[in-house]
């Protein structure tokens, strides 16, 4: 006999019995669906009205609102199942407010007024700031009637610091336009056109050249204006032709050269001056270089570039500085700052009183460094000017003079830094029955000066020759080696008639 506990458990079995079969049931009809699916579908509503039909009530609802049991319940003779009511019978949920890119923004917003009310803020300070140190500058701090009374004066255009006390008062200014203006018609460009000799390949090729530099008007005689510039721009000059203030170009002729301290000056007859240049021209005003302070403030003026009068300023960087220049001497000269290029040389070096404290000179400096320019001293060169303004003027010969050395050439720089030998022309050898011969001129004598000048180079030689015709008397300064040692000469030579010469 079974008891209510084992019926009770027999239906359950049953039930569940019953259960599994429906569900093998309905996933066999749903593997045949999708076999037949792909060949023959059926419209959409005959399927669902099919399946419908076979399912059961409870499943049939489950499909109409597409949801799953999500538990069960037993009891003594069934077991419940229980599915999620639809969405549309639920109640609808709020939406959560998408809130994060609104807060950025705000975010960024509040920071970027805090940096501005900062920064506002120290800008303000700054200024304030600043304002109260200029003002305390501006003071004027007066002590009693004999101490120096120390202001800044501000203007639109410049910045001037006064030293004054009640009876004077001394400006210090960057404007020198006046002091330009002054000097500017004592100031003269110079071009020279000389024969450049090229050997090559034993033939000498002659080619005329120019080169420019400029000039300084020293005086004024009865019959000539004198004007002082570097040697090296009048140097092997065929024609000088000068560019006065107006405009009006005359040739020039030399009066003397210096070729140690590279200075030179020129010659120009009054007769060849129109009257509109001697209205225009003026006498520069030589100043004292030894009275010269680092720092001063200096103007440079010269044909820079063979452009035409040009104006540069800078200050004195250096004083008394030694140099050593290209024929192995050295010189003491002025540094600047001011601009000193191409065509400067010769021009002066003036002070804010516009008076010349030196002549330029780009060859010392040359272009290899920037900011660095040198000028003679003019308290230097003013002995040897006026030595060479009383010079006679120098003239080409119809042809040039003979001294009758052979072979001669210029002593190599190697030579003369290695091994002290004297710079200028050594004598290979003396041709017999000539003025050298005459004269005393031995072999291996180097001739150091022509009849006051230096020498160097060969070609500086033949330049000299060519002021010099037959029968002229001139002093040769040579160098002869006398127990190992170089002893200076002077022997005076009657020139003579070249051999080839007709």
């Amino acid at each position: 006999m079974y008891s209510d506990m084992d019926e009770k458990k027999i239906n359950i079995e049953q039930s569940e019995a019953e259960l599994n079969r429906e569900q093998v049931e309905e996933e066999q009809k749903s593997v045949k669906v999708q076999e037949t699916g792909e060949n023959e579908q059926e419209p959409v509503a005959v399927q669902e009205a099919k399946e419908s039909e076979e399912k059961p009530v409870e499943v049939q609802a489950a499909k109409e609102n597409e949801q799953k049991p999500v538990g069960t319940k037993e009891t003594e003779n069934t077991r419940c199942y229980y599915w999620e009511a639809p969405v549309e019978n639920q109640p609808p949920q709020k939406k959560k407010k998408e809130k994060g890119a609104f807060r950025k923004v705000l975010l960024a917003i509040c920071c970027g007024l805090c940096f501005g009310l900062f920064a506002g803020v120290g800008l303000f300070v700054v200024d304030k700031v600043t304002d109260w140190y200029q003002l305390s500058r501006e003071e004027v701090y007066e002590t009693n009637s004999e101490e120096p009374v120390i202001s800044k004066v501000e203007d639109k255009k410049e910045q001037t610091i006064q030293l004054a006390d009640k009876n004077q008062v001394t400006v210090v200014t960057s404007d020198y336009s006046d002091v330009v203006e002054q000097v500017m018609p004592a100031m003269v460009s110079i071009v020279n056109t000389y024969v450049e000799r090229i050997n090559y390949w034993g033939q000498t090729f002659e080619e005329e050249s120019q080169s420019s530099g400029s000039g300084i008007i020293i005086a004024e005689t009865d019959k000539e204006l004198l004007i002082a510039t570097n040697n090296h721009v009048v140097e092997d000059a065929e024609k000088l032709e000068v560019t006065f203030i107006d405009g009006s170009v005359v040739e020039a002729q030399i009066k003397g050269r210096d070729v140690d301290m590279d200075l030179a000056v020129i010659t120009i007859s009054l007769s060849k001056l129109p009257k509109e240049v001697k209205e225009s021209i003026a006498i520069a005003k030589m100043g004292d270089s030894d009275a010269l302070k680092l720092g001063e403030p200096v103007i440079a003026i010269g044909n820079a570039l063979g452009y035409g009068q040009s104006v540069t300023g800078g200050y004195v960087s250096a004083l008394n500085r030694e140099i050593g220049l290209s024929d192995g001497s050295k010189g003491t000269f002025i540094q600047t700052d001011a601009a000193i290029n191409q065509g400067n040389s010769g021009g002066a070096l003036l002070n804010v009183n516009g008076e010349v404290i030196g002549i330029n000179s780009n060859k010392i400096g040359g272009s290899m460094v920037e900011g660095m320019g040198y000028a003679i001293p003019i308290s230097a060169a003013e002995p040897i000017i006026g030595e060479l303004m009383n010079k006679e003027i120098k003239l080409k010969a119809e042809s040039s003079g003979y001294i009758g050395i052979e072979n001669p050439i210029t002593v190599p720089d190697d030579l003369v830094e290695y091994y002290n030998f004297p710079k200028g022309v050594f004598i290979r050898s003396v041709g017999e029955d000539t003025p050298a011969e005459k004269a005393g001129i031995l072999n291996n004598d180097i001739i150091v000066k022509f009849d006051g000048t230096k020498i160097t180079t060969f070609e500086e030689l033949q330049e000299e020759l060519t002021y010099y015709g037959p029968g002229s008397e001139v002093v040769i300064t040579i160098m002869r080696q006398v127990e190992g040692e170089y002893v200076e000469k002077e022997i005076t030579l009657t020139l003579g008639k070249r051999p080839d010469a007709q």
